[in-house]
């Protein structure tokens, strides 16, 4: 008997955002640069066609993130700049956590100031902390979970952007209950609703490999890669706030639990296809 069809994905995925995926993945277990036919050949098993491959990379290139390099073959290749490092083990904290968010661990304060006449710096400093998960306390005033300290101060220092911000670590005292006040100060329902999409395309991905008996190394790449791409930006979106402050029927357990079985199922079989050894 046949095992059954794993279901198509149906959303669309960047092909610059698939190659850091696969960076964050796989790329860093190469010895040396990822030569570029080898990129060109795993990216498109997920879809994405050579010249896609090519533009992107050039892309990641001129924003510093991928060095080109040869192979010891003396094939060309790219690989990680240490900025793109630093990045990805900072990510490695967020898309992989040990242990659930906790209720005590306070909150990280960004205030800061920028002149009017640099006040394209306010743009981008705005967007990084939003990238990084922060809400919105007042104006000028940005907070998040205290375990994102060190990531924020890794990335406010890489953009040059540390002279603007203040950061600070505290309890959050009154005078409105705390859950009220995240919910004032993050987006929830938006929130809610990037789990919600999550889990509707990759639940079923999940729940048809739970009814095969057997693991592709090739299909078990593409669907890993496919379900990390999307899972990795929602714990930027969603800083991971503990379970106390969040509405009863809050999906995010759910999408990180999906995600954890796809993660447990399919990585290491999507490796053997990484390394030709499936």
């Amino acid at each position: 008997m046949s095992e059954p069809p794993l279901p198509q994905h149906t959303s669309a995925h960047a092909p610059r955002s698939l190659i850091v995926t696969f960076y964050g993945a796989y790329g860093r277990g190469f010895r040396g640069p990822v030569p570029v036919a080898e990129l060109v050949r795993l990216l498109g098993t997920a879809g994405v066609d050579a010249p896609s491959v090519r533009s992107a990379v050039s892309r990641l290139k001129r924003r510093g993130l991928l060095e080109p390099a040869r192979t010891a073959a003396g094939a060309a290749g790219y690989a990680l700049s240490p900025d793109a490092r630093q990045l990805l083990d900072d990510g490695d904290r967020r898309i992989y956590p040990h242990e659930p968010p906790r209720a005590d661990e306070g909150w990280l304060l960004a205030v800061f100031s920028v002149p009017e006449a640099e006040r394209a710096k306010r743009h981008v400093l705005r967007s990084r902390l939003a990238g990084l998960g922060f809400g919105t306390a007042a104006p000028g005033v940005w907070i998040a979970p205290a375990r994102l300290h060190e990531e924020t101060r890794h990335t406010l220092r890489r953009l040059g952007l540390e002279p603007y911000v203040e950061l600070f670590r505290g309890a959050h005292l009154g005078f409105a209950p705390t859950a009220r006040s995240v919910a004032r100060w993050w987006d929830l329902p938006a929130l809610a609703a990037q789990h919600e999409r999550f889990l509707a395309a990759h639940e079923p991905v999940l729940a048809a490999w739970r009814r095969r008996t057997d693991t592709p190394p090739e299909d078990a790449y593409r669907d890993y890669l496919l379900a990390l791409d999307s899972w990795r930006h929602l714990p930027y979106t969603d800083p991971g706030l503990p379970a106390e402050l969040l509405p009863a029927d809050w999906p995010g357990g759910d999408s990180a639990a999906v995600f954890q079985g796809l993660h447990t199922r399919l990585r290491a079989a999507g490796e053997r296809f990484v390394t030709g050894a499936g």
